[in-house]
């Protein structure tokens, strides 16, 4: 399995505490770092406001589109932007089933769309899912030439 952190882009308390209970329910033990806005992802990946940037790149994104400060577009815009982090996988999770967000965030490089289900039990089995292919079956690339 994939040691590597994941990075969870969650405003709503209850759905980064669910996403984590979810996770750690089915034996994925990775650490999970919470950006709770577009601004404090980018922080944490690129080190801009004056914060560090990460030793590791995470193995994942966990990437919520409707963030305050940045929109979770504009983060996967600046994610694939990057030279160091273009290969990062990029999974969206949101609650939106809008066909412009699904066709915005494939064309702007996302991995995946997945949209939250509403019902706690198809909610932690997505969970599951996503945290077993992203960190279990995934060869993800060699990230290089980070900032």
């Amino acid at each position: 399995m994939n040691e590597g952190k994941i990075l969870l882009v969650e405003d709503n308390p209850d759905d980064a505490a669910l996403t984590m209970r979810a996770l750690k329910s089915h034996n994925i033990k990775n650490e999970v770092v919470v950006a709770r806005d577009g601004a404090e992802a980018l922080d944490y990946l690129f080190g801009t406001g004056g914060k560090p940037v990460a030793a590791e790149p995470p193995a994942v994104v966990l990437l919520d589109l409707k963030l305050p400060k940045l929109t979770g577009l504009e983060v996967l815009q600046r994610i694939r932007a990057n030279e160091g982090t273009r290969l990062l996988p990029v999974v969206i999770l949101t609650s939106s089933d809008e066909e412009r967000d699904v066709i915005d965030g494939y064309r702007l490089g996302a991995n995946s769309y997945v949209r939250k289900p509403v019902d706690f039990v198809e909610f932690t089995e997505a969970a599951k899912q996503l945290g077993l292919y992203w960190l279990l079956m995934n060869r993800a690339p060699p990230l290089r030439g980070r900032p």
